[in-house]
């Protein structure tokens, strides 16, 4: 494969069947892009976003904001953090970056623009680990140290891993679709660029024996929406993600997996 940092000044980044456009003119930027990125990147079809990204260099704080921010005035979005800022239009898909030269402000941003999207389609971002066995896509979500990147270190080698941090879930005719993403977690290696049905939801937790039990719907709810990434504060994205979330629990089966750290865990899931 053709190096990143060779290919003229723009790259498409497909994540979760959407693709991005990256436009810009640092060596060092694409360095990056190429170690988390390169599994992803498009050959063609037109963009739902394009993004000219601006590295600063020396590095420098860009704002004085310490926590995220995220704003918008109808289609136009403002991200900003210490290490980035973003103007974007969501409805022209085009918008603006300027960053430090540090790989972890452009994962923010696309985590961001991505959650975004998504919750205008009926999917969602969500704090979980994915894989697929037998061409079934199943669900991990938990908070931190619930056991995500254990449940992954200990995936058969028959298991395709999606993510070991950030599951990426689209919605389609029949249902939904787990995809694979880049974003890692303390595994440090981008999931597989895979796709499958969605057959289980399990929420993680730590415990002497390996069980699963259901879960109820009012319970499940709640659960899930504790994981699911949104950043916007914004009353109609909000309604959308809680509708999204209901629907997917009225397709979706979910279960609580309480597991100890052994690899006979995954006899359980299927």
């Amino acid at each position: 494969m053709t190096r990143i940092a060779q290919i003229a000044q723009e790259v498409t980044v497909a994540i979760g069947e959407i693709p991005i456009l990256l436009r810009c003119a640092d060596e060092g930027f694409w360095e990056i892009v190429e170690q988390r990125y390169s599994g992803f990147v498009s050959e063609g079809g037109s963009p739902a976003c394009i993004f000219d990204v601006e590295v600063v260099r020396p590095e420098r704080s860009l704002s004085s904001v310490r926590e995220l921010l995220v704003r918008n005035d109808g289609d136009n979005w403002r991200l900003e953090r210490g290490d980035f800022r973003v103007e974007w239009n969501s409805r022209t898909g085009h918008g603006h970056v300027v960053q430090t030269a540090t790989p972890y402000a452009i994962d923010t941003a696309l985590r961001i623009v991505h959650s975004i999207v998504q919750a205008r389609r009926g999917g969602f971002l969500l704090h979980g680990a994915s894989a697929i066995r037998n061409g079934r896509a199943f669900l991990f979500s938990g908070v931190s140290g619930a056991g995500k990147t254990t449940i992954s270190r200990l995936a058969p080698k028959d298991a395709v891993l999606l993510t070991d941090e950030i599951s990426y879930i689209t919605r389609v005719d029949s249902g939904y679709r787990a995809c694979g993403t880049p974003f890692a977690g303390e595994l440090a290696r981008p999931g597989e660029n895979a796709a499958a049905p969605i057959d289980r939801l399990y929420f993680l937790a730590k415990g002497p024996e390996n069980s699963i039990a259901p879960v109820e719907t009012a319970e499940a709810l709640r659960l899930l929406l504790r994981n699911i990434l949104f950043f916007a504060d914004d009353p109609e994205l909000v309604k959308m993600v809680f509708r999204s979330a209901n629907e997917f629990l009225g397709q979706v089966p979910a279960y609580r997996l309480t597991f100890y750290p052994d690899g006979r865990v995954w006899d359980l899931i299927e």
